[in-house]
């Protein structure tokens, strides 16, 4: 059964929390019409990235068995077989394309939308420097709008730029991390990363990082956020933001620590960071 359930991934669902931050920055937590439609739209993209990932481990299949730590996936040592793990595919893309549809067509769309670029970043896009990043933050930004006009609820501008760039951030951290995890091997392991070098990365992930700061400091003085929730207090909530993001630098950058390369585990298994994230949200709910 635990393969089965490594197959799928469900630690990774976490970043599917994308979905839910409409209806908290929207103010619409309290329409329940709206929250059942958005919980609906978060299970379809939870079902739609577990079959991205099997997708993704079959592509990568003959690859993933030179990696240090994906050779233990399910497919690559051999516990499932590719016949089973394309059928369990099937069933979840039907799935989560019938429950997207089922709460709008618009969120049904963005799912199906969600799949062609997965489909595009595993043949195409993660094989192009810097166009592999913004594919991952794209796929992000999809979860974002799912949740908004999926669900209608017309997106902030200050959401979407704020996604836009902490999205940006874990990617580029992400290629630090496989680059410092695969060392010598990582030009035979992931072509790419041999057009990323640690100058560069460090440079794209300062500019992200400051420009996700910045936005999110913004969006809680807008005339507009002030308007939409009552209250100018959510500025109190940015040394919580401010401090999640240097926490996730600092695990970056320790040599014994193998962080950044997968976000959601970085999450749950660090506890400043967990523990920051839940007063962030704890905080904000309060607050509006």
């Amino acid at each position: 059964m635990y393969p089965f359930i490594k197959l799928l991934r469900p630690h990774q669902w976490i970043k599917n929390i994308f979905v839910l931050a409409g209806i908290i920055f929207a103010n619409a937590w309290n329409q329940p019409q709206i929250v059942i439609s958005v919980l609906l739209a978060t299970a379809a993209f939870c079902l739609m990235s577990s079959a991205v990932y099997i997708y993704n481990d079959i592509v990568d299949l003959e690859l993933d068995s030179l990696h240090p730590t994906k050779k233990h996936r399910p497919l690559s040592s051999k516990k499932i077989s590719l016949t089973t793990a394309v059928l369990i595919l099937v069933v979840l893309f039907v799935s989560a394309s019938g429950l997207g549809f089922l709460v709008s067509w618009q969120a049904g769309v963005i799912l199906l939308g969600y799949f062609g670029l997965n489909l595009a970043y595993s043949h195409r896009l993660k094989h192009i420097v810097i166009l592999d990043v913004f594919a991952i933050s794209m796929g992000f930004m999809l979860r974002l709008l799912a949740g908004t006009v999926g669900v209608g609820i017309v997106p902030s501008q200050w959401l979407m730029f704020c996604g836009l760039m902490i999205t940006l951030f874990l990617g580029f951290t992400k290629r630090r991390a496989e680059g410092k995890l695969m060392g010598h091997d990582l030009h035979f392991t992931r072509a790419i990363l041999k057009d990323y070098n640690q100058i560069f990365l460090d440079k794209m992930i300062g500019i992200t990082a400051s420009c996700s700061i910045i936005g999110y400091g913004l969006y809680t003085m807008s005339d507009k956020t002030v308007l939409a929730h009552h209250t100018q207090n959510l500025i109190y909530t940015i040394p919580f933001v401010v401090y999640g993001i240097f926490r996730y630098l600092y695990l970056l950058h320790r040599e014994r620590e193998n962080s950044g390369e997968d976000m959601a585990k970085d999450l749950v298994r660090d506890k400043h960071l967990l523990i920051t994230f839940v007063l962030w949200l704890g905080f904000t709910l309060f607050l509006i």
